[in-house]
Formats: structure tokens, sequence, C-alpha cells
């Protein structure tokens, strides 16, 4: 299978209308670190937008950055901090639950809405990208977007490319909103409490004025004998120091919390955030099923009913990242039953590609919903050369 790496724009349209019209079909890939995400690709060669690279734009007074799809994650990452700025929405690291190696790139964020715990505050990817160039099914380069935010009319392609997982084209730019990063970092944490009441704790607190940037339940053997329930403050540390007493009094039926400061909070929170406490064995099903969050212990206690599953919480219970077996289904009919009786929607982000060819990976789509999205990729990618399949297996 070949591997196409053009280092412009211009030359990844003239790849995608050679491959259009020799029938080929074509998985994109940024760093590789997520090659085992949603479907397997009816591919016959790769498009990578790995030699696509380069900070485009810095204005850390207008606090906004663009750079090219291929840049990898921890230079745009560096580049911020050093200006004492970050990325809002806390992208997650895939590649310890695939075992990949490469760099995550910033365009494969854009592409797959990649968010981490901050998202309950400061929202996904999606909601902090402001512009892109991609190049689409026909081979044409498209600009959407720019510099700031603004009132949209028509149809808002920014939005529409994020979580596309690069079935309507091929990014080579994109353009984020950031923010300053916080002078200090606290971390609430409640021992022994059993998933009901820890949602239940963790929704007063997001329900106060306290401002909290992370909201995580770890049940019991998830990375520690006790049941962990973490909640996050940031800011300013004389505020950090106000907010931490008055949610200690706020909640202090559930105990009295542990405050975790510097690295060991931080490297709790990554843990959270890439999903590392059910990384392991990487032969397992992982799935990653949102609903509201007081429905997420029933939730995951009905797929326990059914299938051994181990879970934890994050974004106050509104995500539960839960582990399965790899055989049969993966426990597909167990989640999907489950997410039809509570509401919600579950993507299989781990599994052999043997099951993520037969189980479709996300949440089906209602026959309207369905038209629509296969429209789209039809406008899009008419001769179906970008990602065929990734998504749903009649797109």
């Amino acid at each position: 299978m070949g591997v196409y790496e053009p280092g412009t724009e211009a030359e990844a349209g003239e790849i995608v209308r050679a491959a259009a019209g020799r029938g080929e079909r074509l998985r994109l890939a940024g760093g590789g670190t997520a090659a085992g995400l949603g479907r397997p690709a009816q591919d016959s060669a790769t498009l990578s937008a790995k030699a696509l690279t380069g900070v485009t734009l810095y204005e850390p007074a207008e606090m906004v950055v663009a750079a090219r799809a291929g840049t990898p994650l921890a230079e745009v990452e560096a580049l911020l901090a050093s200006r004492g700025q970050m990325l809002p929405f806390e992208p997650m690291d895939l590649r310890g639950l695939y075992g990949s190696s490469g760099a995550p790139t910033l365009g494969a964020v854009a592409a797959i809405n990649n968010a981490g715990p901050r998202r309950i505050n400061a929202g996904a990817a999606r909601d902090s990208l402001i512009g892109v160039r991609f190049v689409n099914g026909r081979g044409e380069a498209i600009k959407s977007g720019g510099r700031v935010m603004k009132n949209v009319t028509g149809l808002d392609l920014v939005k529409l490319m994020a979580g596309a997982h690069g079935t309507l084209g091929l990014l080579t730019e994109v353009t984020f909103k950031v923010l300053p990063a916080c002078e200090r970092v606290a971390t609430l944490v409640f021992s022994g409490l059993d998933d009901a009441r820890a949602v239940t704790a963790l929704s007063e607190a997001l329900g106060s004025p306290f401002e909290l940037t992370g909201a995580a339940h770890l049940p019991a053997g998830i990375g520690a004998p006790e049941a962990r329930t973490l909640m996050r403050l940031e800011g300013f540390s004389d505020s950090i120091d106000y907010r931490t007493g008055e949610l200690r009094r706020l909640l202090k039926r559930y105990g009295q919390p542990e405050i975790v400061d510097g690295e060991a909070g931080a490297a709790l929170w990554r843990s959270v955030r890439d999903a590392a406490p059910l990384a392991e064995p990487r032969e397992a099903a992982l799935w990653r099923i949102s609903t509201a969050p007081t429905h997420g212990p029933a939730l995951a206690a009905a797929v326990a009913a059914e299938r051994a599953a181990r879970w934890f919480f994050d974004w106050g219970g509104g995500l539960i990242w839960l582990a399965t077996g790899a055989e049969g289904d993966a426990g597909a009919d167990a989640v999907r039953r489950a997410v039809k009786t509570q509401g919600g929607h579950a993507t299989l982000v781990r599994a052999p590609d043997a099951v993520r060819a037969a189980v479709p990976v996300f949440q089906p789509l209602a026959e309207p919903l369905m038209r629509l999205t296969a429209g789209i990729k039809a406008a899009h990618d008419p001769a179906g050369v970008l990602n065929p399949g990734r998504m749903y297996a009649q797109v």
C-alpha cells in the first residue's frame, strides 16, 4: 500500500484528484497515533499530513494560533507555554490506548474533536476551532473561518470538519483560539464514595459558583484500591484557597478531601485525560459513552450486569470510559441496550480490526440523520476517495 506525504496543500489536491481518477481510496493520517480509532477504512493507499508542518500564525495578544495540520501538538503547546498560554480543551494523548508511536498532530486534534477533562469548563476542540483549510474529495482547496470568532451564516464548515474523522477532507491548516495558562492548579480528592454518591457530589460541585475545570470519579480498583472522586480548581492562588474552603464546607457530608497540588495533581489528570487506568490490557475493547451525568452510574451497572466490565467517569459523570473483553461483539449489544434505556451515545474506541469491521463503532443514526450524513459526504467527496467507511459502513 502506497503512502503519499504532500509538502503543500496544492500537492495534496493533485494527489486526491489523481486518486479519484484511478478509483483509488485514501486513508488519511496525521502522526499515526490513532490508527485504531473508528472503523477500518476501506482504503488502498495512505494520504498523510505529516509533511505539512509549521506554525503559520501566533498572536499572543489576540490569543490565536494557526499551524499546518501535521505540526506536532507538543510543538504548539510548547510555543503557547512559553508565552503563558494554552489550548483550552486539554486534548488527550491516544498513544497509551493504542500502543502507537509517532507524535500527535494539531490537525488530528481537530479531525477527531479531541478534548479532555476541561471540556466541562472550556468546551471541546470544536468550540476553540475558528478556522480551517482543507482539501476535499474533488481535490479542491477550501478555506473556512479565520482569525476571530464571528457570526456565521450558511454552512459552518469549521464546525463540520471538527469530528469528521477525515471523511470530508484532508485538513491542511487549523486555527484555534487559546487561553492564558493558570497560575495554580489544585485537586480535591474524596475517598471511598460509590458511583452514585460520587456523581451526586460532582453534580453539586459543578452546580456551585466555584468553577471546576475537572470532575471525575475512579471506582475502587481503578488505579488505586480505594475509590477516588476528583474535583479540579484552576486560577490564581488566592482564588483557589477561597474556593477550596467553600467546597469543603459545601461537600462536608461526603468526607474531608485531600488537596493535591503540583506534579502529583497534574499526573492524576493526565491519567484521567488519556484513559490510562483502562489502557491495559490493549486486547480489551474500550468504549467511550456519553450520557446525562445522573444516568452514568445506572448505565455502567446495566452493562456490567450482562458483561464483565471496568469503568470510570469524567465530565461529572457524563463521560464513561468502559472496558470489556474483545471477544464476540465486544459487549456492543449490552452497551447499546444500556444507552437506549438511559439515553446518550457510545463509541467503540478500541477493539481488534475484525470487531471494528463487524460492529457499528459509532452510535447508529436514525434514517433521516443517516441520509443527511450521506448527503454531506457525497457533496464533499462524491467519488468516496477519503476514508470511506471510517465512521459508518454506508458512507
